[in-house]
């Protein structure tokens, strides 16, 4: 871990590290720079992710590469019915002793892929709560800590709803972004299928540790932020809360309940990041509205008029923009 004399020469370094990630995940994911990029930013945001794009789309390799250019373990859980919550967490086993050993999970890792997170019953999608929250699960009444930095990256499959079990709005919260993959355009995708399907594998080289990680999460926390864009970023929240003074017109007619203040908290954050990634010291407003979609797109339910004529988040948001 290189120690740096002052914040600024540490934001510098970040923006360089940043930059050579970006540059070793693109060999093997062509074009979701955006996604790329608010993958990065949660992570360093000591976030979660919920990845929501349909099949095909590279979410698992997605963040197979990440942790493969990062320093850190990497474990897959495949979310199917059958899935329970011991399954993640881990058991209480009877050794050759006749002593009870708790024999950790595959939550015991740095960076999670939950695959299809929405496909497992609510008690099983229960055991992350705790673990994403907390950083830590209890099993048989003992207190366990999970490896930091810890990240949950989860994927959902917009279509094929059927036999599927949607997140609770509390376990939504807990993700600071959702991040949703479109499809390539013609040319990322001819890209796609040459590299795809040849001989030639790429080689991935470590660019950051976990040791780096944890310092440059503390880094972003010690950004400062002026009180213009904190009001901005509290302002833009409390305009979503259909029935309060700050209410903005569309959420009071098509909003049924807006985002808490973990949004507000996660704006701020996001903000800070985006700043020093892009070369900022300090974040502006243009920060924050960049970290609004993703912030707020699974925190804002619509109601039953807004369903019935067709209106997305993506555009209660636009329009709250």
């Amino acid at each position: 871990m290189q120690v740096f004399k002052t914040d600024i020469e540490a934001a510098d370094a970040l923006k360089v590290k940043t930059a050579e990630l970006r540059k070793a995940i693109a060999k093997v994911i062509v074009g979701q720079d955006d996604v790329v990029n608010k993958l990065l930013i949660a992570i360093l945001c000591n976030g979660h992710s919920l990845l929501v794009g349909v099949p095909g789309l590279a979410k698992t390799l997605l963040v197979k590469t990440i942790a493969d250019v990062l320093e850190l373990s990497f474990k897959r859980i495949q979310f199917t019915p059958d899935l329970m919550p011991s399954d993640i967490t881990g058991a209480e086993i009877l050794n050759e002793q006749r002593h009870f050993q708790f024999v950790k999970g595959p939550i015991f890792a740095n960076i999670i892929l939950a695959d299809e997170i929405n496909r497992t019953p609510p008690k099983t999608q229960a055991a992350l709560l705790e673990a994403m929250q907390e950083r830590n699960i209890t099993a048989g009444g003992t207190l366990y800590k999970l490896p930091a930095p810890f990240f949950v990256l989860a994927t959902q499959n917009p279509i094929e709803q059927e036999g599927t079990y949607p997140l609770p709005e509390a376990q939504l919260d807990r993700f600071m972004f959702q991040v949703t993959l479109d499809y390539p355009s013609f040319a990322e995708e001819v890209m796609i299928v040459r590299n795809t399907t040849g001989a030639s594998v790429s080689e991935l080289s470590k660019v950051m540790t976990g040791a780096d990680i944890l310092y440059f999460q503390d880094l972003v926390r010690r950004v400062p932020v002026p009180d213009n864009v904190l009001e901005y970023a509290v302002g833009l929240v409390q305009k979503t809360r259909p029935g309060s003074s700050n209410a903005a017109p569309v959420a009071s007619q098509y909003i049924a309940y807006g985002a808490g203040p973990r949004a507000s908290q996660y704006l701020i954050l996001g903000a800070k990041c985006n700043a020093l990634l892009n070369g900022k010291y300090s974040p502006d407003i243009e920060d924050v509205r960049a970290m609004a979609m993703p912030v707020l797109r699974h925190r804002v339910l619509r109601n039953y008029k807004a369903e019935a004529e067709g209106i997305s988040q993506e555009s209660l948001i636009k329009q709250l923009l």
